[in-house]
């Protein structure tokens, strides 16, 4: 298991790099997100989120599961959906669990990336899976889901995190 990073730590706001080696090392840290993410009763978990600047993601949401290395996202249905969202690296300060906010994203997106031999892959989502795909690959961008929220409303998010 990882060590989830939180809000104020830098890997957070840097865009990750491409997966150069789809090699072992690559297949141990998919599997050491998978652990992560389920030890934090998490649905996604990125690279930055345990220290690790690449591009890759793991999700185990909606009957789905899986993991995407350097995906490409494609918005199939920019119609705003405003959900509640939280993050694991946003917690807060008294309980450790994850601050939830109203979060617009687009209704359905498409994916695009490579599983951890290489092969490429595709996953077409809506709900609560495109949700967290797009949530995801923000991470992967540098940004966090408080950056969607209107500012007052992030600003009172990030007073109560850790």
């Amino acid at each position: 298991m990882r060590e989830i990073r939180y809000l104020g730590d830098p890997v957070l706001r840097t865009p990750a790099e491409p997966v150069t080696a789809f090699d072992r090392d690559l297949r141990r840290l998919i599997d050491e997100m998978f652990a992560t993410m389920r030890m934090a009763d998490g649905v996604g978990l990125a690279g930055p989120q345990i220290g690790v600047g690449k591009r890759l993601f793991v999700y185990d949401i909606s009957n789905r599961q899986g993991h995407i290395v350097n995906p490409e996202l494609v918005i199939d249905d920019p119609a705003e959906v405003v959900e509640e969202e939280g993050c694991l690296s946003v917690p807060a300060r008294e309980s450790g669990r994850p601050l939830y906010a109203p979060t617009p994203r687009a209704a359905g997106v498409t994916v695009r990336g490579f599983d951890r031999l290489g092969r490429p892959v595709q996953v077409t989502a809506r709900g609560m899976l495109a949700r967290c795909f797009q949530h995801e690959f923000d991470h992967l961008e540098g940004r966090l889901y408080v950056d969607r929220l209107p500012r007052e409303t992030a600003r009172k998010i990030m007073q109560q995190a850790h």
